[in-house]
């Protein structure tokens, strides 16, 4: 059974909730699966999953919530090279362009991203979560 870490940090709840559907996924898939939120968790963490899931809405100018999260993101990245990871979160305006960018960095990283990461315009509709879904199912494989 493989073990996977959902970490997520959310201001509105749209992440939170594309969260909570990234590990229902993963738990119906089989796996061990945990939900963090971006603050209960470290880079200490990391060896103790098979494959995580990381969250973050677009903020500002299409960037990572720089307080919490894109810390937490930078003091673990190192330590994914050799795990399966996936991105998601959501947004409320632009085009994606921090996804594109956190992509970047990850690849920049040497972190090969196990599946499509997932994206979500405000609320996640029905559609939305799905794709969350399988994004947990994913990482559970």
């Amino acid at each position: 059974m493989s073990k996977v870490a959902v970490v997520f940090w959310s201001s509105s709840g749209n992440t939170e909730t594309m969260a909570n559907a990234v590990l229902e996924g993963a738990k119906n898939a089989g796996a061990e699966a945990e939900l963090f939120e971006a603050s209960a968790f470290d880079a200490g963490k990391i060896s103790g999953f098979d494959a995580l899931a990381f969250g973050c809405p677009a903020m500002g100018d299409e960037v990572l919530e720089e307080d919490e999260f894109q810390p937490l993101w930078d003091s673990c990245k190192q330590a994914l090279t050799s795990k399966k990871v996936a991105l998601f979160g959501s947004y409320g305006w632009g085009d994606g362009e921090w996804m594109r960018s956190w992509e970047a960095d990850a690849k920049d990283t040497g972190i090969s991203l196990f599946c499509d990461s997932v994206i979500c315009n405000e609320t996640p509709d029905e559609n939305g979560l799905d794709d969350c879904r399988s994004l947990g199912r994913a990482l559970a494989q």
